[in-house]
């Protein structure tokens, strides 16, 4: 998976910092967002995250999840390269 591809959520994961559900349990199986960073490197130096894909789901909520969480729907257009 790359920055921009779009992802369902296949695994129960639940959150608590959901903006609708504030300090509640809720589910993210089932939704849909889109991939806006993958954390690969911190300042610079290399690092392993626990949860490296970060999801922008709507405009006021975003997670980082695991790759096996995800399921890919439709992968982002490779960039055109000058001929």
């Amino acid at each position: 998976m790359k920055v921009g591809d779009r992802v369902r959520v296949r695994a129960s994961v639940i959150v608590y910092h959901h903006p609708e559900h504030r300090n509640q349990p809720f589910d993210l199986k089932g939704m849909e967002g889109e991939v806006i960073a993958v954390v690969r490197d911190w300042n610079g130096r290399p690092v392993s995250a626990n949860f490296p894909f970060q999801v922008q789901f709507g405009n006021k909520f975003r997670a980082h999840l695991q790759a096996e969480e995800l399921e890919l729907i439709e992968a982002a257009p490779l960039p055109e390269t000058p001929a």
